[in-house]
């Protein structure tokens, strides 16, 4: 991973208010949250371990039972 090369805004104390990156790099870290967050959806179904079937399946089982 490459080492961002943030700045910072801060007040009149010197605390910091605000990270300023530049704009390649925020887009870089949208995608890698993006994959981190696909990650977490993947773990969280495999947890839960129900059963899915395929969606042609499912319309099928609800236009049987009308």
């Amino acid at each position: 991973m490459q080492s961002l090369k943030e700045q910072y805004l801060v007040d009149a104390n010197g605390n910091r208010l605000s990270v300023v990156i530049p704009f390649d790099e925020y887009q870089r870290l949208l995608e890698h949250l993006e994959e981190l967050e696909s990650l977490y959806a993947f773990d969280t179904a495999m947890e839960l371990q129900d059963e899915s079937i395929p969606l042609e399946q499912a319309i099928a089982e609800i236009e049987q039972e009308r």
